[in-house]
């Protein structure tokens, strides 16, 4: 725990340095920190909900006296102006007076341009990893629900043999399946892009937080039939309906291409991909025992009209 701890708040000294929050004046303005924060609070209010000084100081997590100080100093300056609510008239609305908008408008300026800077030497997938860091650690702190959107992409470099590495340590956890299964992922992957064929095939890349959390893959077996193939959803990433839209993508992209009918091989230890396949209208045709993977199994031939 003490080496965390010494993680975290060496981390905290970053910040605080990256983002000037030490600063007493910050974005070159008249004003610290915290007074922007109150800011843009008000500015960023919920349409006719103004915001009040107990509301700020309950979202910032801040004492009520010190942000009422620090109201009070933008209303002298003439920034913010304070109303009585309707329903309450002791109970006082903040609103930014035209003045307010307009410096206020200049700080949110000055802020996207740093920002800029700041990611201007990045590549684009550096930039993703960085804001996909920054989303994991405020979900992991509970400052973002954990329902955030997938996004689904191609593949880009690197992406294959990072799913080939992943299904095969994830099957020799879960279901104690040997190299062999990696090895037959590899090949399978291999395959894909030696011969593919971008009008009538598919890859998806599942990615959340800047990480790869899913695959799968819509191959050609002949002019009317597609292959599903490897669909992979990360641990982290299960009971969210992401392997169930990965499965839709790949429908929607076979009807498109024209194809009549879609087949699949699976295993039937393979239960929570087999409810997909269930639900997305999956019928089983044909099953048959065998060895492999170091494992007595059962494959099954799934497959669906169009």
């Amino acid at each position: 725990m003490s080496s965390d701890i010494d993680a975290v708040r060496a981390f905290n000294r970053f910040h605080t340095r990256l983002v000037g929050a030490l600063d007493e004046h910050l974005l070159e303005s008249d004003y610290a920190l915290p007074q922007v924060r109150v800011l843009y609070e008000i500015a960023h209010a919920p349409r006719g909900q103004p915001a009040c000084a107990g509301d700020i100081a309950a979202a910032l997590r801040l004492d009520a006296g010190y942000v009422s100080r620090l109201v009070a100093r933008l209303q002298a300056d003439g920034l913010v102006q304070r109303q009585p609510t309707p329903a309450n008239a002791r109970r006082m609305e903040l609103h930014l007076s035209a003045y307010g908008r307009e410096r206020f408008e200049q700080l949110e300026g000055a802020s996207i341009r740093e920002v800029e800077q700041l990611l201007a030497d990045l590549t684009p997938p550096g930039r993703r990893a960085l804001v996909g860091s920054m989303q994991r650690i405020r979900r992991l702190l509970g400052d973002m629900p954990d329902d955030a959107p997938w996004l689904l992409r191609e593949p880009e470099p690197g992406d294959l043999g990072l799913v080939v590495s992943r299904q095969g340590r994830l099957y020799a956890e879960e279901y104690g399946w040997d190299s062999s299964y990696e090895a037959l992922v590899a090949e399978i992957v291999a395959g894909f892009v030696r011969h593919f064929d971008p009008a009538k095939e598919r890859c998806w890349i599942a990615e959340r937080d800047g990480e790869v959390v899913g695959s799968v893959f819509v191959v050609r077996q002949d002019d009317e039939v597609a292959r599903l193939r490897l669909l992979y959803v990360d641990p982290v990433a299960r009971g969210h309906g992401l392997g169930r839209r990965l499965v839709d993508e790949c429908l929607r992209f076979a009807r498109a291409r024209g194809y009549r009918r879609m087949v699949l091989w699976t295993n039937d230890c393979l239960t929570a991909a087999r409810r997909i396949y269930q639900a997305a209208g999956f019928r089983l045709v044909e099953e048959e025992a065998h060895h492999s993977f170091g494992k007595d199994l059962v494959g099954q031939n799934w497959e669906l009209e169009l």
